[in-house]
């Protein structure tokens, strides 16, 4: 090496070190709905619903429009976090075994300030003869949480709500909490409170909501919440209020953000994790679509998922590929550059304008193992944004079909259609063989 580069090469090298030291990692937060179809946003269509403070941070970064969740809570819940079909890692409903690797433990491990609020349901509180460790309130600190404040962790819905005088665990202390608070406002405190105190590092914020999950009840914003009498009478009246609370709840953290200068730089997520419960029915603009949580049709995965990056994402995009759960632990992953085992596909490049290859199909492995209402459903299946097939052969075109109630007979197919099936055939091959 010349004399002239040997001298300037530390110059080089700490240049070089301090502009990658300015490019300060994004901080994440991922709020994921509970019982919410993409049916449910008026960013989506919904002429049922007014969500306008969600509908504006869709309008500022990319809509997703095919994002495939499981059909139910706690599967949901297991693959988003662990990036995994659910064949590798359930065994339970309610359950995550400590074996697993979550995105918890991911970000905490590349340097990140995490927190998790909202629904837990993953100590096995319903298996308490088989999970002996159902009762640890440390397990969110093992899966990578560093804070949390949960409902659920430790004790059974039969001995404490979520919405009005919720019964909530928060870093280890069971909450001392009235009939006016309400669960949703303890958990979005706690959640700005950590935003507040962390705001100098990256950090990463999951929080799983309990809305808009049943029972179906006021909120404080309802007109009927000071009669105490009806705070737990499920009346799907109140599905509406729930809707527009969400929506209240998501513009508080948005709000936030933007106080302390941190929206530019924060990748904010919204997603629900299975559709609708049944008893909701929601209007779009050409037709009407009833809630189908725990079944595996497209109204049972079909799912929102909106993203907002103000300073890398360019707004106003809409994405019409295929999007599944594993996807987000793998896109944590590529986004932090850490190496982790997943069954996604990132769609990092999609938020940073990359160079993107959209998925041609998504999977699910669906056995929720949770009573006859939902195990009646149990499947699997794969999918195109347009086509379906199950193991037993039945093949589906959702565009014209989209309650699976005539399936494709093998004779009638165009030759793109006997294409889509090979295709969606050969990915089935990849999975264990369904086993009814």
């Amino acid at each position: 090496m010349k004399a002239w580069l040997l001298y300037l090469f530390p110059f080089l090298f700490f240049a070089s070190c301090s502009e990658k030291e300015q490019e300060n990692p994004p901080n994440v937060i991922l709020i994921m709905a509970d019982d919410m179809g993409y049916e449910c946003l008026s960013a989506y269509g919904s002429t049922s619903y007014h969500t306008p403070i969600i509908d504006g941070i869709a309008s500022q970064g990319i809509l997703f429009s095919n994002c495939v969740s499981q059909p139910l809570c706690t599967p949901s819940r297991v693959k988003i976090m662990t990036g995994k079909y659910n064949y590798r890692n359930y065994d339970y409903f309610g359950h995550l075994n400590l074996s697993q690797y979550t995105f918890g433990n991911l970000m905490q491990d590349a340097g990140y300030q995490t927190c998790i609020a909202g629904k837990w349901q993953l100590n096995g509180l319903a298996y308490q003869n088989e999970i002996l460790d159902w009762n640890d309130n440390t397990r969110p600190n093992q899966f990578g949480f560093d804070e949390y404040s949960l409902w659920q962790l430790t004790k059974q819905r039969s001995e404490g709500e979520r919405y009005s005088d919720p019964l909530i665990e928060q870093n280890g202390e069971v909450l001392d909490l009235e009939k006016d608070d309400y669960g949703p406002d303890i958990f979005v405190d706690f959640i700005l409170d950590f935003i507040d105190r962390k705001k100098d590092k990256p950090f990463f914020i999951y929080y799983p909501m309990v809305l808009v999950h049943d029972p179906f009840v006021p909120t404080p914003d309802s007109e009927t919440w000071e009669d105490t009498e009806i705070r737990y009478k499920n009346d799907t009246t109140y599905f509406k209020d729930m809707v527009a609370y969400t929506d209240k709840i998501v513009g508080q953290i948005s709000n936030k953000l933007k106080e302390l200068e941190l929206e530019e730089n924060t990748i904010l997520i919204f997603t629900g994790d299975n559709g609708t419960h049944p008893t909701i029915n929601s209007q779009l603009p050409n037709e009407t679509i009833q809630g189908a949580k725990g079944n595996t049709i497209d109204h049972g995965v079909h799912v929102p998922l909106i993203v907002s990056w103000p300073e890398k994402i360019k707004a106003g995009q809409v994405f019409e590929g295929l999007i599944e759960f594993s996807d987000f632990f793998a896109t944590l992953a590529e986004m932090t550059e850490m190496e982790a085992e997943s069954d996604g596909k990132s769609f990092y490049p999609l938020l940073t304008g990359g160079n993107y290859e959209p998925r041609e199909t998504a999977f699910v492995h669906y056995d929720p193992r949770w009573g006859e209402n939902v195990n009646r459903y149990r499947n699997q299946f794969t999918k195109t944004v347009e086509y379906k097939l199950y193991p037993d052969g039945k093949f589906f075109n959702l565009r014209d079909d989209i309650l699976e109630k005539n399936p494709l007979s093998k004779d009638s197919l165009t030759r793109d259609e006997r294409s889509i099936r090979a295709l969606l055939e050969q990915e089935l091959d990849k999975h264990p063989k369904w086993k009814k």
